[in-house]
């Protein structure tokens, strides 16, 4: 075992679970701050809530094993499972209640003023308000719900996983002193913000569903009194996991594993704050959950349903424009894009710019006689993926497809399944991947025949290929038809397929066995010249800083002078400012309107700038449990344009978060005498002056000026 250096001491890295928690609280930063717009505001407060939700499913539920199972080994700061637990917990009890003082006194309050309303507890209807909320439950909600009493002779259902409930107290009208209990669950088929008449005009009103059933309880227990009635929620453990080599079929293993998710240990119980401590005692016996899994929650439970008043309509001026992507410079959609794509790479950026060129290469390439074959690896794609439709297409049409699609992409597993069912059908030849490892890489390929033979066209990205989310995350691409790249694609289709593996890559860097041992000699390779007195720098943008190898070598580069630049959205294990370890590093957060999701590598390197873009974090997960693909950046102007996106993130003073020294806190930059820059915005008014300069060039080459006596 090698012996632990300096650098690795637990006093020198932060808890990864405790720095997650720390980003979700720059999302409820966002949320509080009243710069932003309100109806923005209300977004972000459910993004958190969304977070929190698979934090728990997934993180939490893997440490509750780790206990139950008496794994006692430390992670990098020097914590146990146990240990993680107790202070995760805690935090995560009182980021909850700071969520709901976000809500009651500041967001809501701020809705009643704009004008809407929403009435928090059906007593508050008045008698016009309550006739219409009766009809409605007897119309539309009344004949979809399922009461359940639970007594001897009927044991308590399972809950469902995520789902919103109403349990309550209730005494059987025939029989004195029994009091048993009975649940219903909300139905998540049905919208749960109900619009009803308003008491004052020019005001709009709403109520949640659980109210309406709450009020209307008596009429699904006839013959019981209702004691007490109050909303609950489970959330279950859904880190399970499937054994890839025991699997004879890993498409229908997957499906019972999605089935199971629904039913794992109840890790988180919410109930209402107000509920009657007995219907707490007794959902608690009922679902297996201790007085410490137990959130008492201060308004309605269950956030996200912030996210459908963010859609209440007649509210715009309290939004942000809908951001329309700009076409991407510099490319003809009436021309053919293999032939722009052989004059020079082309650079990606969205959602600045538009997905639609993504679309198009899968989708010309599906139509056109010369190409033979497409190879792309899916990992999270939309609900209807045009992407999807073209390769069946393209099998339809005769050509060679091969598709990997990622089952085990967690949360998606189910979608995933189904499209692999729908690309089979089509003739596709549907591959899912290397057992023990999630692909994880963005990498498209297309061979098309020419006229001076076979040439690979590749498309190469940060982000999945999901036209929804590429209008919500920021990502970088790259399409090139680079000969050593179109080698390299071959040769990472051949490993995925299991044919074979090449012994060197010519561009690409591949996790899990190559990528990591690139990225520390290119990190080693700056250490060793500020070593010589060079200049020195490495810029990085990832999603999660993690890997305590790729921590080290930074910290043993910060010590020999490299100025290193961090944009981590997420979670940061590395501390900044530690004398003698990481005074020359420093770490910035961007939470904005996008989500933060490209991953830039930059080194000096003497002044020959070396430039990466990838689908690679910083994590021991994807540097060696996926397969991942980096990729160069060569083209000069290309090149450029990737460096000034990282010098904006590096300017940004209006949504950076700043690492401090303590090793866990974020600050915003005070703006006293600063210039007020967001990277987000600049981009934004980059791209539509890039359009507008190119929309004003096409006028300028059609002006016809008549020819006159002077001319001739």
């Amino acid at each position: 075992m090698r012996e632990k250096s300096k650098y690795m001491k637990p006093e020198y890295y932060e808890n990864r679970e405790l720095s997650w928690l720390q980003f979700n609280r720059r999302i409820l930063g966002e949320a509080k701050d009243k710069s932003n717009l309100l109806f923005e505001r209300i977004k972000f407060l459910s993004i958190t809530a969304s977070n929190l939700d698979e934090f728990f499913m997934v993180r939490v539920a893997s440490l509750m094993n780790m206990v139950h199972a008496d794994y006692n080994k430390t992670d990098i700061a020097g914590m146990t499972p146990k240990e993680q637990l107790d202070a995760i917990i805690p935090e995560a009890k009182e980021f909850m209640i700071d969520q709901y003082k976000t809500l009651n006194r500041g967001l809501l309050p701020q809705l009643e003023k704009c004008g809407l309303h929403l009435i928090r507890h059906h007593e508050e209807l008045s008698e016009k308000q309550a006739e219409y909320v009766d009809a409605y439950f007897r119309k539309n909600v009344y004949p979809v719900l399922t009461p359940m009493a639970v007594d001897q002779s009927r044991p308590f259902p399972l809950i469902q996983n995520k789902t919103l409930n109403i349990g309550a107290l209730i005494k059987d009208k025939k029989q004195e002193n029994i009091v048993d209990i009975a649940t219903v669950q909300v139905p998540s088929v049905l919208p749960r913000i109900v619009q009803i008449p308003s008491e004052q005009e020019g005001q709009k009103t709403v109520i949640l569903l659980e109210e309406v059933i709450e009020r209307n309880l008596d009429q699904l227990f006839l013959n019981y009194t209702i004691l007490s009635a109050h909303p609950y929620r489970v959330m279950r453990n859904a880190d399970l996991t499937i054994d890839e080599y025991e699997a004879d079929d890993l498409l229908t293993e997957m499906e019972k594993l999605v089935r199971k998710r629904q039913w794992g240990d109840v890790i988180r119980l919410e109930v209402s704050d107000t509920m009657d401590r007995r219907l707490q005692k007794k959902l608690m016996e009922q679902l297996g959950v201790e007085e410490t899994n137990v959130y008492k929650i201060k308004g309605p439970l269950d956030l996200t349903f912030l996210m459908k008043m963010y859609g209440v309509e007649g509210f715009e001026e309290y939004k942000l424009p809908k951001h329309i992507p700009q076409p991407v410079p510099g490319l003809d959609r009436e021309r053919n894009l293999f032939d722009q794509i052989r004059e020079h790479d082309i650079l990606l950026h969205h959602p600045y710019y538009s997905f639609t060129p993504v679309v198009d290469f899968i989708s010309q390439a599906a139509n056109d006689p010369d190409v033979l074959a497409i190879k792309q690896t899916l990992y999270r794609v939309s609900g209807r993926s045009p992407i999807v439709a073209s390769l069946a297409r393209a099998a339809e049409n005769g050509k060679q497809v091969t598709v990997l699609v990622e089952l085990k992409a967690r949360f998606d597993e189910e979608n995933n399944i189904g499209w692999a069912r729908t690309l089979e059908k089509a003739g596709c030849h549907v591959i899912y991947g290397l057992v023990g490892l999630k692909t994880h890489s963005k990498i498209a390929l297309v061979v098309r025949r020419e006229e001076d033979g076979i040439r690979r066209y590749v498309h190469l990205g940060t982000g999945n290929y999901n036209d929804d989310t590429a209008k919500q995350y920021t990502d970088m691409g790259l399409l090139t038809c680079n000969d050593a790249i179109g080698e390299d694609a071959t040769a990472v289709f051949n490993m995925l397929s299991g044919y074979s593996e090449p012994p060197v890559w010519n561009k690409l860097m591949v996790a899990p066995i190559w990528m990591k041992d690139q990225f520390l000699k290119l990190i080693n390779r700056e250490t060793e010249n500020a070593k010589k007195g060079k200049e020195a720098r490495i810029i990085a943008k990832v999603n999660s800083l993690c890997d305590p190898d790729i921590i080290e070598a930074l910290y043993k580069a910060s010590a020999a002078g490299v100025l290193i630049d961090l944009i981590v959205r997420g979670i940061c294990c590395l501390k900044v400012g530690v004398p003698g370890i990481s005074e020359n590093i420093h770490v910035r957060s961007i939470v904005g309107d996008f989500l933060e999701h490209a991953r830039i590598f930059y080194f000096y390197n003497s002044g020959f700038e070396d430039v990466y873009m990838g689908s690679a974090d910083w994590m021991p997960r994807n540097l060696n449990k996926r397969v991942e693909i980096t990729f160069p950046v060569e083209d000069e102007t290309l090149k450029k344009e990737v460096i000034h996106i990282l010098q904006v993130q590096l300017d940004d003073t209006l949504k950076a978060y700043l690492l401090q020294p303590d090793g866990r806190e974020y600050a915003k930059q005070d703006l006293r005498g600063v210039e007020k820059i967001g990277a987000q915005n600049t981009f934004r008014k980059e791209a539509s002056e890039r359009t507008k300069r190119a929309e004003e060039d096409i006028a300028q080459q059609h002006i016809f000026e008549p020819i006159t006596a002077k001319d001739n």
